[in-house]
């Protein structure tokens, strides 16, 4: 994960989901279909499954969406949607 995103302030959130205890499987289901919905715009998602902190960053990268804040204490990622959907 980038420096930035653990030492900066939180952006400001389009939009905020609490995915709770979700794995990660359905958690990045469910979260693909968020941000599809939403090109450009960031997403906070809190999440409790223990995998997010590495699962969440690895499929930011794989998926061309952008990780731009981490809150471990709060268990919140801020991820920016892609442009390019179609």
């Amino acid at each position: 994960m980038p420096e930035s995103a653990r030492l900066s302030a939180p952006p400001h959130a389009d939009d905020e989901w609490n995915a709770g205890d979700l794995g990660c499987g359905e958690l990045v289901l469910d979260l693909r279909k968020r941000l599809r919905a939403m090109p450009g715009s960031v997403i906070k998602v809190i999440s409790h499954d223990p995998g997010a902190i590495e699962d969440l960053p690895a499929w930011c990268r794989l998926t061309r969406n952008e990780l731009v804040h981490h809150d471990p204490v709060s268990k919140s990622f801020w991820i920016r949607s892609r442009t390019d959907w179609n």
